[in-house]
């Protein structure tokens, strides 16, 4: 999301259930409305909960009708419902599904698509490397966020802005 040449490029590893990363959404999605053109975000996978694997999946699918944010932003939305770590219920994601437009049928023959798993490993793989250990986890410019909070990520976004 955002122009690749924009001078900010923001990247957050995440987890779809993760509930920090539910709760920074809101203000991630608000930062790069109030920088808009100057803030590229990449969005990367670490899968620490049991579900994580099927929404990413569902994610990506979403990505080849051109509704991930929307998707992204209604399993946010839902997550305490279908991601509920003492129930969880990831079926309930297929109800969530046509409020954003997505063809469902398409989705359930896209999400089993072999390339998820590999992106989801690589990910994993890199997050690793980069000592991520906890979601959600954030690098500006290549750099990680040097103190974990809302007004900590604005700051040094602004630093290269």
């Amino acid at each position: 999301m955002g122009p690749s040449d924009a001078p900010v490029q923001l990247v957050e590893f995440m987890d779809p259930e993760c509930e920090s990363c539910r709760m920074f959404f809101p203000f991630v999605k608000n930062l790069m409305k109030k920088y808009e053109g100057k803030i590229q975000l990449t969005i990367r996978y670490v899968p620490f909960h049991g579900n994580s694997k099927f929404a990413i999946a569902i994610l990506e699918s979403a990505k080849k009708q051109g509704k991930y944010w929307e998707t992204l932003e209604i399993l946010f939305k839902n997550q305490p419902a279908w991601g509920n770590h003492h129930n969880p219920s990831p079926e309930l994601i297929w109800n969530y599904l046509p409020m954003v437009g997505l063809d469902v049928d398409q989705v359930k023959k896209d999400y089993q698509d072999p390339a998820y798993a590999k992106i989801i490993e690589q990910d994993f793989a890199d997050a690793r490397e980069l000592g991520v250990r906890a979601t959600p986890t954030f690098f500006i410019n290549g750099k990680p966020l040097r103190e974990f909070g809302y007004q900590q990520l604005e700051d040094q976004i602004k630093e290269h802005l």
